[in-house]
């Protein structure tokens, strides 16, 4: 029997910061469990007819922050011929990205699990996906208008404005009816109306609890959150924006909304997922490439990487079951 493999979807390998890369840890584990490991990016995975094909470098990894990845060859084949597929490539969530999903969809066709599934990743847009969950989320709006911006602010006199399609904390502003500059900042982040933008109602625990990271496997979480506390003078709760960070149990309504929540992650087949959490509400929902393992993992103890791969592991037995049963 061949060697299972496994591939990574991601930005360059070279660029990470492997301390703190939950790619990086993903790989370690797959490793660990005998896959062979390959990555690439969007450019490297195309159509060729109906046929998913990718030209993916063969890795070995190690977890060693001054030298964590060897090349081992470049190889191309059929991504059908792939055991499974995480798709980490961070935001922008774009058309190409869009178009790289067709791509993974007909490797699905084929047998491979990919992780997380390609049509949920076109459905659960990270910033507006918290609108199916209206229960668990501040006041929200989501718009082109500038006049409902205006409203909005004026209702919430604070408000937190991003934009639907990047990470990071990365063009992510806090402003209030009192801040001469909201209107600018609408216009900007809008692209002057031209942009769908996102303006949530400003939460004050942020300054002290912070913005709280939680990772669900299949729909269930990790007891653990990854509070991220904003650097003096910021108000986002980015660990790239210089938060610090705490590592908390799940509070009661931490755990009632990822009770709330876990159903349609697993309906959709978003099988690793990420969810913030500030005060009493999720304000986003992760779904391409959720972080957070490695810091979670030192500082709980707990081996969150290999529940993904147990996880991971069960996905692709029962995709072998069913194949086997139709082939039967």
């Amino acid at each position: 029997m061949s060697n299972k493999k496994l591939a990574v979807i991601m930005d360059p390998i070279q660029n990470i910061n492997p301390h703190k890369d939950s790619s990086l840890a993903m790989l370690l584990e797959a490793q660990k469990r005998g896959y062979e490991i390959y990555c690439g990016d969007l450019a490297d995975i195309w159509l060729d007819g109906a046929m998913p094909r990718g030209r993916l470098t063969k890795l070995k990894v190690f977890d060693d922050t001054a030298d964590w990845f060897e090349i081992v060859e470049t190889v191309e084949f059929n991504l059908g011929e792939l055991d499974v597929i995480l798709m980490r490539k961070d935001p922008p969530f774009d058309i190409q990205y869009v178009f790289s999903t067709y791509v993974l969809e007909q490797a699905e066709r084929h047998g491979t699990l990919i992780v997380n599934r390609p049509q949920g990743l076109r459905d659960a847009n990270e910033k507006a996906f918290v609108a199916w969950f209206p229960d668990c989320v501040p006041a929200t709006l989501i718009t082109r208008s500038l006049d409902e911006m205006s409203k909005f602010i004026a209702i919430h006199e604070k408000v937190v404005v991003k934009p639907l399609d990047l990470m990071g904390g990365r063009s992510v502003f806090s402003t209030a009816i009192e801040d001469g500059n909201h209107n600018v900042i609408f216009e900007t982040v809008s692209d002057y109306g031209r942009k769908y933008t996102v303006l949530q109602q400003y939460i004050p625990e942020i300054v002290e609890s912070g913005d709280r990271r939680i990772l669900l496997i299949d729909g269930e979480p990790i007891p653990f959150a990854l509070a991220r506390i904003p650097a003096p003078g910021d108000h986002r709760g980015n660990i790239d924006a210089g938060a610090r960070i705490e590592v908390h149990p799940l509070t009661d309504r931490e755990w009632s909304i990822c009770k709330r929540i876990g159903p349609l992650l697993r309906e959709k087949g978003l099988l690793f997922t990420g969810i913030d959490i500030i005060g009493d509400y999720m304000t986003e929902l992760n779904v391409t490439s959720p972080t957070g393992i490695r810091e979670l993992e030192r500082e709980s103890g707990l081996p969150i990487a290999e529940k993904l791969f147990d996880s991971i592991s069960s996905h692709c037995q029962s995709i072998q079951h069913t194949s086997e049963r139709s082939v039967l």
